[in-house]
């Protein structure tokens, strides 16, 4: 009987702190748009602190991850895909991260209009606190012993 690592998809950096890498699997990558599709999606796992990383990924992508994993994508911080786009952040896969904290990253009066209102609303509707580095700059989250997490503001 062949066992399964379960530590295969993870880099630990310390003993309470590593990267679980959810997306995306070689066996199933998605030719529609691949290279958004495909994005690297990853968790930072820190004791009660978590983190999931989206890159680029459309709806397409979401819903194969949420196929994929049953129990792994509830995180603290949701680092909203693809810039907040319209192609993302569907309702199903907002309700499985269930974030406190969603995180835009995006630039001001960009040409595509990221975010799209809808995925901010839809993010608000979940009582999620947004930030958004067209409006507020450069962003930047500690997490502190006692698992409090504060996220600093920098305006340029």
């Amino acid at each position: 009987m062949v066992k399964t690592n379960p530590y295969k998809n993870k880099i630990f950096i310390e003993k309470e702190l590593y990267l679980n890498f959810i997306w995306p699997d070689n066996s199933k990558l998605i030719l529609e748009n691949a290279l958004n599709n495909n994005s690297i999606v990853c968790k930072l796992n820190y004791n009660n602190f978590s983190c999931i990383f989206t890159g680029d990924i459309e709806e397409i992508a979401e819903k194969q991850i949420l196929k994929e994993c049953k129990n792994n994508l509830n995180a603290t911080i949701l680092k909203v895909a693809h810039h907040g786009s319209k192609t993302s952040s569907t309702q199903e896969f907002i309700e499985r991260v269930n974030p406190r904290i969603a995180l835009i990253g995006v630039s001001k009066d960009n040409k595509f209009g990221h975010p799209n209102e809808e995925v901010v609303e839809r993010l608000k509707s979940h009582g999620i606190k947004i930030y958004r580095t067209d409006q507020m700059g450069e962003i930047t989250i500690i997490v502190n012993k006692k698992m409090k997490t504060i996220i600093r503001k920098k305006i340029n």
